[in-house]
């Protein structure tokens, strides 16, 4: 008899996150209604209101939701690596693949709509993704210790960079399967993270590749 259990069951709070999540990528957040969500759910507009307050409640849970979601899961990965920090970035970075390859809708959305948030759920999302980008650059600066800090938060902002640039990739159908993108992904956000050794390897002290500036961690 297996022992595997099955998935547990999406609430329907769940499902109008999903749904409203789909509409606001594809129409942005002033082009979708209420009323258009709740027919996405199969239920009036006026109900949606015993779950959300409205649509900007919607998007705030949306964007701190996430932000949460990916701390928490860098958190887990890092305890449950224990001692090898290179185990810790794999699991890191398949971590964040798996948002970027399942969760496209909320990148596009919050490369979008972060600024309608209100100013303390757009703070919360920020603190969050501080405290996101500081744990990979700990585990970074472990598995490649020749760089500087500066260099390593740089590399980490431009691997979320290239992880978060699934909803740019094209069509679907246009690229490899879940799979193999995958994997691709994680040869090519490895391969961004050799590069930043090699170079703080090889730069002579006091130069600094992240003196090129500040990236957003965008879906962070």
């Amino acid at each position: 008899m297996s022992n595997a259990q099955a998935p547990a069951p999406t609430s329907r709070r769940e499902q109008i996150l999903k749904e409203a999540a789909r509409l606001f990528a594809e129409r942005g957040f002033h082009g979708v209604g209420v009323d258009e969500i709740g027919a996405a759910v199969g239920i009036s507009g006026p109900g949606l209101y015993r779950h959300f307050a409205g649509k900007d409640a919607m998007l705030a849970e949306l964007l701190v939701g996430i932000s949460e979601r990916l701390l928490a899961g860098g958190r887990m990965r890092v305890a449950e690596g224990g001692e090898d920090p290179e185990a810790v970035l794999h699991a890191l970075i398949d971590g964040h693949i798996d948002f970027a390859l399942d969760d496209r809708p909320l990148i596009t959305v919050h490369d979008r709509e972060l600024d309608r948030l209100r100013e303390a759920d757009r703070k919360r999302v920020r603190q969050l993704q501080r405290q996101y980008v500081e744990l990979w650059v700990e585990v970074v600066r472990q598995v490649h210790p020749g760089p500087s800090e500066s260099q390593a938060r740089a590399a980490v902002h431009a691997v979320f960079g290239l992880l978060n640039s699934t909803p740019h990739l094209g069509r679907p159908g246009s690229l490899p399967g879940r799979t193999e993108m995958a994997e691709l992904l994680h040869r090519l956000a490895l391969g961004a993270f050799g590069a930043v050794a090699a170079e703080g390897a090889e730069a002579p002290a006091g130069e600094s590749v992240a003196a090129a500036g500040e990236s957003v961690a965008a879906g962070a």
